[in-house]
Order: C-alpha cells, then sequence, then structure tokens
C-alpha cells in the first residue's frame, strides 16, 4: 500500500506550510519562539539568583527571585503571629479532611451539613483564637494567599445557596416575592463590585445605632457574597429555562409538589447543566477578591504590593507580579480543570 508525503502530514501542518511565503513565515516565527524563550529561560532561570537579602546583593543579568524567600510567609500568612501560623495550616488539613469525608458521604445529605457546619465553626474558632484557651488573632492580621483562599471558599459556600434563593423567587408566581428578587439581582449587577465593597466597609456604620458595628471581614465578606450570588442566580436561573418544559409537566403528572419537583427534577439538571458557567463565577470570585485590597484588607496581591515597596526591594516589582500571576493562574486552571473533569463525570455534554 502506498502513501502520499501529505498524507503523513497534519491538515494544520499543511495550511501553515502549503507555500513558500507561508513557509517562510513559519520557520522565522518557529525560530522567533525558540529564540524568546531561550531568552526568557535565560532570564528567570539559569541568570536568575534566588536566595539573597536584599535586591542590591541579586546578579544584575537576571532575575532577582529572592523577595519570594524571603517574605514567602508574609506571602502565605500576611502578618499573621508566626508562634499561630499551625493553625491556619490546621485549618487547611481540616478543610482537605471536610473535602474527603463529603467525598465519602455522598448519599447522606444531613451529614454532609453536619460535616460543613462543624468544619466552620471549628476553623474559624481556631483562626480568631476566641476559644480553645488560644491567643486572639484579629482580622486585620489576616492576609496573603490565606485570605485570598479563606476569603474565596466562604464567599462560595454562602452566595451559592443565596443564589439558588434567588433564582427560585424570580420564577416564583407570587408577584411581590418575584419583584423582591429581580430589584435584588439587577441592583446588586448593575453596580460594580468595588462600589458595594465601599459601601459595607465605610458606608454601613452610619445606618447602625451607636456602638454597634461589625468585623470589616465580615461586612466585605457579606458584600462580595451579595455581589456573586446575583450573578449566580442569573446562571442558574438560565439552566432551569434549559430544562425542557416536558420535564415540569411530567412532575406536574406524577403530583409532586414545588419543592420535591425542583429537588429531585429539576434543579439537579439545570446545575448540570449549567457547571461551566458556576465555575467560571467562581473563577471571577477568586479573581475579585484582590479588590478587598482597596478597602485596606491585604490579600496576596495586596502583600505583594506592600513588598515591592520596601526599599530593599524595590526594582523587583517584575519578579513578584510575574510570581503572583503564577500563582492565580495555578489556581485558576485548577479550578477549570476540575469544571472539566465534572462535565465528563456527569456527561453534561448529554443533556
Amino acid at each position: 500500500m502506498e502513501y502520499s508525503v501529505s498524507a503523513l502530514i497534519p491538515k494544520q501542518c499543511q495550511n501553515i506550510f502549503s507555500s513558500i511565503w507561508k513557509n517562510l513565515f513559519s520557520v522565522l516565527s518557529i525560530c522567533l519562539i525558540i529564540y524568546l524563550s531561550y531568552l526568557a529561560i535565560k532570564w528567570a532561570v539559569i541568570d536568575a539568583t534566588f536566595f539573597a537579602p536584599s535586591l542590591t546583593e541579586c546578579h544584575t543579568k537576571g532575575a532577582c527571585w529572592a523577595i519570594i524567600s524571603v517574605r514567602w510567609k508574609q506571602f502565605l500568612y500576611g502578618f499573621y503571629p508566626d508562634a499561630e501560623i499551625w493553625r491556619v495550616n490546621f485549618v487547611f488539613f481540616i478543610f482537605l479532611m471536610s473535602i474527603g469525608l463529603l467525598a465519602f458521604f455522598k448519599k447522606h445529605l444531613f451529614l454532609k451539613m453536619i460535616i460543613v457546619f462543624l468544619s466552620a465553626i471549628t476553623s474559624i474558632a481556631l483562626l480568631r483564637g476566641d476559644s480553645f484557651h488560644l491567643a486572639p488573632v484579629g482580622t486585620d492580621l489576616w492576609g496573603g494567599l490565606f485570605l485570598t483562599i479563606f476569603l474565596s471558599v466562604c464567599c462560595i459556600l454562602l452566595a451559592f445557596p443565596i443564589a439558588l434563593l434567588l433564582a427560585l423567587g424570580r420564577q416564583s408566581k407570587l408577584i411581590v416575592l418575584k419583584a423582591i428578587c429581580v430589584t435584588v439581582i439587577e441592583v446588586v449587577r448593575g453596580v460594580p463590585l468595588i462600589s458595594i465593597l465601599f459601601m459595607a466597609s465605610f458606608m454601613l456604620p452610619f445606618f447602625l445605632p451607636e456602638g454597634v458595628n461589625f468585623d470589616k471581614l465580615l461586612k466585605i465578606a457579606c458584600g462580595i457574597i451579595l455581589f456573586q450570588g446575583a450573578y449566580l442566580a442569573e446562571v442558574i436561573r438560565g439552566g432551569m429555562y434549559a430544562v425542557p418544559k416536558g420535564q415540569y409537566e411530567a412532575c406536574a403528572a406524577l403530583g409532586l409538589s414545588y419543592w420535591r419537583s425542583m429537588r429531585l427534577v429539576i434543579l439537579p439538571q439545570a446545575l448540570r447543566i449549567t457547571i461551566p458557567g458556576i465555575v467560571n463565577t467562581f473563577i471571577s470570585l477568586f479573581k475579585d477578591t484582590t479588590l478587598v485590597m482597596i478597602v485596606g484588607m491585604l490579600d496576596f496581591l495586596g502583600i505583594i504590593q506592600s513588598a515591592i515597596t520596601d526599599p530593599k526591594w524595590i526594582g523587583s516589582a517584575l519578579e513578584a507580579y510575574i510570581f503572583c500571576a503564577l500563582v492565580y493562574w495555578i489556581i485558576c486552571f485548577s479550578m477549570s480543570l476540575f469544571s472539566k473533569k465534572l462535565e465528563t463525570k456527569l456527561k453534561v455534554h448529554h443533556l
């Protein structure tokens, strides 16, 4: 059996090398990419300095990653006391254990709710130090990647049920309830997140009785939860509209009540359909936590920006921002991969 040379070359390559000019342009592009990659590796790895007490003692030819090795604790934990950092690590261990237990008890909803509740209460008590005879640590000392992940996880867990209620309320036949949900969703979606954070942080105390105030982190979290809940509600509502009308009619024919229909038939299908949109909202929430820096909380990006203003590290902003972008990309890409795996497992494309 004879094979032509063109049959052995992928179609993409055939398009790239289909003419003399395309051949020349492709070869030059490949050479340029290889050359730029070599320069980047040479700057970032070969000629780089990874350990140094200050920027002045780094090599001038390559990157200076020493700011990461010197300030890694601050990047991870913010200003959390060194003697109490074990509490943050233990909370992370509790989080991983909770995920494992939730995966193990798949069909026990009540038990899963107990696990989530106990994990949340224990974690907050450990971090704040209000109990267990631990030294109190104010939320003004929280920061770094720890604060970013903590805010993201808490807001995701609390925004989801609020979004479900708003989505169901917007489709309700009760005019008053529907009007309230529509107003909340459209008002919140119509303003930027930073304005909600400003209102929660600085304007809310003016509307409270004298002497009554809430923790700044709590107010910021409430603003983010409300904002993301409104966006997530529209994603879920879109999934509910995508469920075939016959499913609603089948529920009515079986005599299922509204809540049983939603819990057993409609919402499971709607949530499966909207997995990409839901995860996209979660990724957006994770990145939006950087805005808390503007209202006085130093998250991961905020800690990095404060570090590069240190006289010892002025001039190392490029390396610090590259490291920050890489961390955000790894976490967001991991969430995207998890979404893809979940879609494949639930066979979303068959709906």
